[in-house]
């Protein structure tokens, strides 16, 4: 049963309160100013009807106007109350003049305002919410503006009233002005561009100002570019073409790009012509392939919108005489822009590079047919083009130009441009050396020979100065008769044109000047030789050897010594001699075969015999290495042929001594095969012995074929059994190279950068050379089984390796050369056979 009591108070006659409600009334009143009593006895009633509660709040307030705690909850709880009815309802006026009531002692405080603004908002009071916030701002300080100014923004943005919002965004920017991008963004939204292009300007041209967004100041610079040029009708207070040209020095890099908005804000205001200008002026300036091609595809397209614009204008209002004329000039005109690209192309690529040579020649190129221009753009090249800074060479413009003239019937006017040329100041000798060619070449073309032989004779003339090839500091007219080019060219005139005398003249001053090429010293001596001056070509030999060395020097000597042999044969051969060992003086062994090939050659044909093989000899020392068993085979050749097979045994010892294991084999295999022809069993056992000692059983499976063969053939029972000793010993002697083993191990296994713990992986404890021998045991096991079958051999010896199983099978077999041992022998021959082993 709830207890209604009614409390007489003078001060509040109309208060009730319940029974439950004693405690907290106790409370407060022993402690009235305590705002924890107070936030008590309010949460407890927070269940109690609205009226209640607010009076119970009021009554709070009453005593603590300034608790922020009490005002905060008390609005909080009051706008709740209202917010599921209609705005126009009267209690949205009280709770207003609520709030107006804590602002009387809460004005300090912002989330108060903010929660007072946003309710006015919901409620569409436009200029009731407007001041609320201008009331906030000047209530707070300054530092706590950010926090309204978020909020009046978005109220100022939701309304579509742009001269309040603008009047509003301006004030703010006066505390942040670095949120011009919102207002300028906002300004492009309410179409009011005229003012976004002043403050776009401003913030571009500020170097402090740094973008919320992240922008760059070009990115900032082409946003104003895209609004001036795509709005002209509607921006009047700034100068676009000043703007943009502004850009133009500042943004070298992006030329293409601004050209191309200063043309379409032309276009876009109606001002045609200006824009053709612009255009005009744009590909003729830009310095990059990529802008030219931005502006040129821009001024294309602008061409043809005006060549369909006139012509869906004549087709709609019929077309006129004057209106044809005028279709007729615009389609020209732009016939004539798409035909003038490559040479505009190539304008952009010269200014890049004026120096570059190629380009000069594709632009002579692209006047193909016009001689005029064909001459003007010469004259520019040649006058443009530094050689010190020329990319190519710089005197094929000279060149191509006098060609021209040349091609046209002007002889004398070709004379005087490379005349010109002549006195140019090339970074290179060998430009003005090809220069002098030319010139010569133009005589030659049109037969002025004796013209031809003067000019070169005028190049290759010394100079009053005289100056090294290579000294760049000097000019390269007084170079250029150290040329080799115009030295050969002349060299040719005079063998053709001139006198032996001139010819010989020629050639002894190139030699004198140390610019000869072993070719042609070897032409020269040649000449000499066709005139019949055979020791004059010699000596053209020694001086073209005291010029060189090895190995340049090598096709002289070459041409030299067959010369002087077919020359006197073995009239002076004491003096041939002194040649060969001239030339073999410090020859590489590269090229010693070939001289000591030709050296023995001589020997044999009008030399003594055993000159020859010693010459044969030293070449086995002289060469390199892989050519060191071809030479040995040549020599055991010739050796055999004129002293005899017996002769070729030294060399045979020297060549096993000498090659490599693979060479030496096949050496010992032919030296045992010529002493088997000979006779000579035993040297040849001897030889097969020596050889197995370099023969793996696994690898070399031919030759212990081969000396079982020999063996069967003309071996007994001691001899195989000597073979097959020397076989066990040697594969023996092989099991126990550890590093060969396991190469080839890793290469059976496929595993070429193994280790020998990759031959049992899992097994890491097991000893590595315990697992070599058992690797070692299978590749022989393997090796026996992959030889060959053998031979049905007639021979029944004992064998030391032989059981007794294959002894009787082997004993079956007919053979009518089989050899019979008593019984007391056999028997004697097993008792001694494990001694044998």
């Amino acid at each position: 049963m709830v207890v209604m009591a009614r409390v007489s108070r003078p001060e509040r006659p109309d208060l009730v309160f319940e029974e439950e409600d004693l405690p907290y009334e106790e409370e407060i009143m022993r402690n009235q100013f305590s705002v924890k009593c107070w936030l008590r006895y309010i949460e407890f009633k927070q269940g109690a009807p609205k009226p209640r509660l607010n009076q119970l709040y009021e009554r709070a307030l009453k005593l603590l106007p300034c608790s922020y705690k009490l005002w905060y909850r008390y609005l909080k709880a009051r706008r709740a109350q209202v917010k599921h009815r209609c705005v126009t309802d009267p209690a949205y006026e009280d709770v207003n003049n609520c709030h107006e009531r804590a602002f009387v002692f809460m004005h300090k405080m912002p989330r108060l305002w903010l929660d007072y603004c946003q309710f006015l908002m919901d409620q569409g009071r436009v200029t009731h919410t407007r001041r609320t916030f201008d009331r906030a701002l000047r209530a707070l300080p300054i530092t706590q503006h950010s926090r309204i100014w978020p909020l009046y923004l978005r109220f100022l943005r939701s309304h579509p009233l742009p001269e309040t919002a603008v009047r509003g965004y301006r004030r703010f920017l006066k505390l942040s002005p670095e949120s011009a991008e919102e207002y300028i963004e906002y300004l492009k939204s309410s179409d009011r561009l005229d003012e976004a292009a002043q403050r776009l300007a401003t913030v571009v041209n500020d170097e402090r100002f740094v973008s919320k967004a992240g922008k760059s100041n070009y990115q900032l610079w082409h946003e104003l570019c895209d609004l001036i040029s795509q709005n002209p009708d509607k921006v009047q207070s700034l100068n676009v073409d000043a703007i943009i040209r502004g850009g133009l020095t500042r943004f070298t890099d992006q030329l293409g790009k601004l050209w191309c908005s200063l043309a379409d804000y032309y276009i876009r205001s109606g001002h045609f012509e200006k824009a053709r200008d612009v255009y005009e002026e744009a590909i003729r300036t830009v310095m990059t392939v990529r802008d030219f091609t931005q502006v040129f595809d821009s001024y294309a397209q602008f061409e043809e919108s005006m060549i369909a614009a006139k012509m869906e204008t004549a087709s709609e209002l019929g077309r006129e005489e004057e209106d044809d004329v005028d279709l007729e000039l615009r389609l020209a005109r732009f016939e004539q822009l798409i035909s003038r690209r490559p040479l505009l192309l190539n304008s952009v690529l010269l200014r890049q590079n004026p120096h570059h040579v190629h380009e000069w020649h594709k632009r002579v190129a692209l006047h193909q047919g016009r001689p005029r221009e064909i001459i003007n753009t010469y004259t520019e090249a040649v006058q443009t083009v530094d050689p010190f800074k020329a990319t190519g060479k710089p005197h094929t413009l000279w060149v191509a130009f006098a060609k021209f003239y040349e091609d046209n019937g002007q002889l004398d006017d070709a004379r005087i441009i490379l005349e010109k040329a002549t006195k140019v100041n090339f970074k290179q000798v060998d430009d003005l050396a090809s220069v002098w060619c030319q010139c010569g070449e133009l005589e030659l073309r049109h037969e002025n020979y004796d013209e031809a032989l003067r000019l070169l004779r005028k190049a290759t003339a010394l100079p009053a100065r005289r100056a090294e090839y290579f000294d760049g500091s000097e000019p390269v007219q007084n170079r250029v008769y150290k040329s080799l080019k115009v030295w050969s060219m002349l060299a040719d005139l005079e063998e053709s044109l001139g006198t032996f005398q001139s010819t010989k003249a020629v050639y002894d001053r190139i030699l004198d000047l140390r610019i000869a090429t072993p070719q042609i010293v070897i032409n020269y001596a040649m000449f000499l030789e066709e005139h019949k001056y055979f020791e004059e070509s010699f000596k053209a030999y020694e001086r073209g050897i005291s010029l060189f060395k090895w190995p340049n020097v090598s096709d002289i000597w070459s041409t030299y010594l067959t010369k002087f042999i077919a020359r006197y044969g073995g009239r002076k051969l004491e003096r041939a001699r002194d040649l060969f060992e001239q030339a073999l003086d410090g020859c590489p062994p590269k090229y010693a075969k070939t001289l000591y090939l030709l050296y023995a050659q001589l020997e044999e044909e009008w030399g003594l015999a055993r000159h020859a093989m010693a010459v044969y000899d030293r070449a086995t020392r002289a060469v390199e290495p892989a050519q060191q068993y071809d030479m040995f085979n040549i020599y055991i050749k010739r050796a055999a042929e004129i002293y005899g097979v017996t002769h070729t045994r030294g060399i045979y010892q020297k060549a096993i001594e000498v090659l490599s294991d693979e060479h030496a084999r096949e050496m010992c295999l032919r030296f045992a095969d010529m002493e088997c022809k000979l006779g000579e069993i035993d040297r040849a056992r001897a030889i097969y012995s020596f050889c197995s000692q370099i023969c793996d059983p696994r690898t070399t499976g031919a030759f212990w074929q081969t000396w079982k063969d020999f063996e069967v053939r003309h071996g007994n029972e001691d001899t195989i059994r000597e073979m097959l000793r020397i076989r066990r010993s040697v594969q023996a002697t092989y099991n126990t190279q550890v590093n060969f083993m396991a190469s080839q191990m890793l290469k059976v296994s496929g595993s070429a950068t193994g280790t020998v713990s990759d031959l049992a992986p899992g097994q890491s404890g097991m000893d590595d050379m315990k697992l070599l021998e058992q690797r070692a045991e299978q590749l022989a096991a393997e090796a026996e089984r992959d030889q060959p079958p053998r031979a049905q051999s007639k021979i029944l010896f004992v064998r030391s390796d032989a059981s007794r199983e294959e002894l009787a099978e082997l004993a079956q077999q007919a053979n009518p050369e089989e050899i019979q041992l008593g019984e007391d022998e056999d028997e004697d021959e097993m008792d001694l056979e494990p001694n044998g082993q």
